[in-house]
């Protein structure tokens, strides 16, 4: 009668399930992580670009820092004189 008796009892079976759920959600979590940590490009996100003299003033007309008076003028100045861009 070999029925039980290499097994450990009746927990035998219980303890090969409950390794083989354990081996197989591992290895799903191993898998899982390793696709994410090669998914990833390994360069930082670019920073937003900066934004022109112009948008600088009209953001600076929208919260009332200047009158329309000072925006035009301000804005003719920057329109007919060039300025340098940024690389």
């Amino acid at each position: 009668m070999m029925y039980g008796g290499h097994m450990g009892g009746g927990w035998g079976f219980g303890l090969m399930t409950t390794g083989m759920v354990l081996f197989w959600a591992l290895l799903i979590v191993g898998v899982i992580m390793l696709a994410r940590h090669l998914g990833r490009t390994g360069r930082p996100a670019a920073p937003p670009p900066r934004p022109t003299p112009e948008q600088v003033l009209a953001e600076r007309f929208a919260r009332g820092e200047m009158d329309v008076d000072e925006y035009v003028e301000r804005l003719e100045t920057l329109l007919t004189h060039p300025h340098p861009t940024a690389t």
